[in-house]
């Protein structure tokens, strides 16, 4: 008798949205290991990585994404779900070795680079999902049921509107036969 159990795939990640506030701890190695590359700079280039680790905050509320950052220029970027038009993610080797990726996320505004990176997460792929499904309008990105709003009403009345379409032509096109 062969386990069913022992053959199935691991569930993949679920992505809380409550519980990530700060990148992971991985992120700061990160940072320390790009820095170590640069030999005797390593000052000055961990000092600056350090201090967007230690005040990089992430918040996912109902209507978007707050990213804040920064000691002596703080700096704010919050987007509506609604306004993202693309999202990127990114691994480079080292990334992928300590299990990292960035996610570039991108607006409409004609800028060449993205709107906000978001660094230091460990469930990337949950991350993206979650963002792509409350950039397409879903209010829940694990996939619970949700209510009906007027926009599914719409799309739900053009579906059963092209369903009778198609039903009448298929009559149309079994009499024809019928007749011929």
């Amino acid at each position: 008798m062969v386990d069913s159990t022992a053959t199935s795939a691991p569930p993949s990640p679920t992505f809380r949205p409550e519980e990530t506030t700060r990148p992971n701890r991985v992120l700061l190695t990160y940072y320390g290991i790009c820095s170590a590359l640069l030999g005797p700079f390593f000052p000055l280039a961990f000092i600056p990585l350090y201090c967007k680790y230690a005040t990089l905050r992430y918040e996912f509320d109902d209507e978007g994404i707050s990213v804040r950052w920064g000691v002596l220029f703080r700096r704010e970027v919050y987007l509506t779900y609604r306004r993202i038009q693309d999202i990127h993610l990114t691994r480079n080797i080292l990334q992928r070795w300590i299990g990292l990726a960035s996610i570039s996320v991108q607006t409409a505004s004609g800028n060449s680079t993205p709107e906000t990176t978001i660094e230091g997460v460990l469930e990337a792929e949950a991350l993206r999902d979650f963002l792509y499904a409350r950039m397409r309008g879903s209010r829940d990105g694990d996939g619970e049921a949700n209510e009906a709003s007027s926009g599914n009403q719409a799309n739900d009345d053009a579906l059963a509107l092209l369903t009778d379409i198609r039903d009448a032509l298929a009559q149309l096109v079994d009499r024809s036969s019928k007749d011929a």
